[in-house]
């Protein structure tokens, strides 16, 4: 029966040709509320994409049932891939799970990425630059095989840390091949471990690398965790570019260090949604995961952060600052990203205590005024909650396709 079928589980009907209609045989027809009573008990009805639409419109059903009717009607055994679709996004979109077993993998694979980036010493360059090569090489080609062994074991959590692990590796490879080559540049560090720890032009050969290897490798593996050291490099690059900037300056400028921090958060949280908007819209479940979340982390980190040191001294400036910190934090709620809304929270706390302690600082009637405020605020999520369902529908027109929850 059409009723019956309409219970089904969804399908995005994107791929769906709305020129397309069909014949459809319903049943016991004469049991249900209809004003034609002068049907018989088996009647053919013609449906095009439109009549399922016109339905959803007037409320008979939801969005999710109709793309799912569709999809049963339009191609044999869809009811089957409307099911493993939907199970497939549903897993996406949970992503890992904080549990005690992701919690050894992740805290043993950080244990061991530190191990090779931030906590190696001054020991390990006593192999020489070509030994250090071959055991950095060697190391990568392992983490690359038990990689593509834990990932046919279906685990791949511990699959992603190890080929992230790989990744780290790519800038000491690098430094270690300049170095045995004489192609280092003069005047930068001799020691590796100062690529974490000091901000110079002349690691922008190891970032690149990184960048390209990194992209490769993902698309290799199609593992989320393997963005975190794309993003990480990022970030060293903002500050490396400023610096390269700055060589014709006579003075180190950190305003222009923060500045260029500001440009590179704001391309980076654009690269995250474009990443966000194909990854919600892919097809295939490995790409239906969360790629967008370090990216939009370390962006929406330099952004904030450059935003931030931008102290201005007027008023109306540090007003317009509590503003883009108000749109972070409920865009990051429309959007499903928390980052943005603890920063902009952070934001909003940093303006109300300037406020405080600068403008009404001896004012008594400011600390009512403010509680006043949050509760009306309170007051606002409560209606808010009633009328959630409604209002997101309104909303999710502002929002693009690919970032609606």
């Amino acid at each position: 029966m059409v009723v019956d079928e309409l219970m089904l589980l969804i399908l995005d009907g994107e791929a769906c040709q709305s020129s397309l209609s069909y014949q459809v045989v319903t049943k016991g027809l004469n049991n249900m509320n209809l004003n034609d009573s002068t049907g018989s008990s088996d009647e053919s009805v013609q449906v095009q994409r439109a009549d399922l639409h016109a339905a959803v419109q007037a409320g008979i059903i939801s969005t999710a049932q109709a793309q799912h009717l569709w999809s049963r009607w339009r191609a044999p055994g869809a009811a089957k891939a409307a099911l493993t679709y939907a199970q497939g996004r549903s897993a996406a979109a949970a992503g890992p799970s904080f549990s005690f077993t992701n919690t050894l993998y992740y805290f043993g694979g950080m244990v061991a990425i530190g191990a090779m980036t931030l906590f190696m010493t001054l020991g390990w360059q006593s192999f020489g630059a070509w030994g250090l090569l071959g055991i950095s090489v060697a190391y990568l080609l392992a983490c690359l095989k038990v990689a593509d062994h834990l990932k046919d074991r279906h685990l791949p959590i511990p699959a992603g840390i190890l080929a992230t692990l790989a990744v780290c590796l790519v800038p000491l490879i690098v430094w270690c091949a300049q170095q045995g080559l004489g192609l280092w540049p003069p005047g930068g560090s001799n020691t590796y471990s100062a690529y974490h720890t000091h901000i110079n032009w002349r690691w922008m050969t190891l970032e690149f690398a990184t960048l390209a290897a990194g992209v490769v490798m993902l698309w290799r593996y199609r593992l989320p965790f393997m963005v975190m050291p794309i993003a990480v490099t990022i970030w060293y690059m903002s500050m490396d570019v400023a610096h390269a900037l700055m060589q014709q300056a006579s003075a180190w400028d950190w305003t222009f260090m923060r500045d260029v921090s500001l440009v590179f958060g704001m391309a980076t949280c654009f690269i995250a949604v474009w990443v966000d908007v194909r990854s919600r819209r892919a097809r295939q479940p490995e790409w239906r995961q969360d790629y967008a979340f370090w990216l939009y982390l370390y962006g929406a980190i330099m952004f904030w952060g450059g935003l931030s040191l931008r102290d201005s001294e007027a008023e109306w400036g540090k007003a317009v600052y509590c503003l883009i910190n108000l749109v972070l934090v409920f865009g990051g709620a429309v959007i499903g990203r928390r980052v943005f809304t603890v920063l902009g929270g952070l934001g909003v706390a940093m303006y109300l205590g300037h406020l405080s302690h600068q403008v009404f600082g001896d004012s008594l009637m400011f600390p009512f005024a403010l509680t006043l405020i949050g509760l009306g605020l309170v007051a606002l999520g409560i209606w808010w909650q009633r009328h959630e369902e409604s209002i997101n529908e309104r909303l999710s027109a502002w929002v693009p396709a690919g970032l609606r929850g």
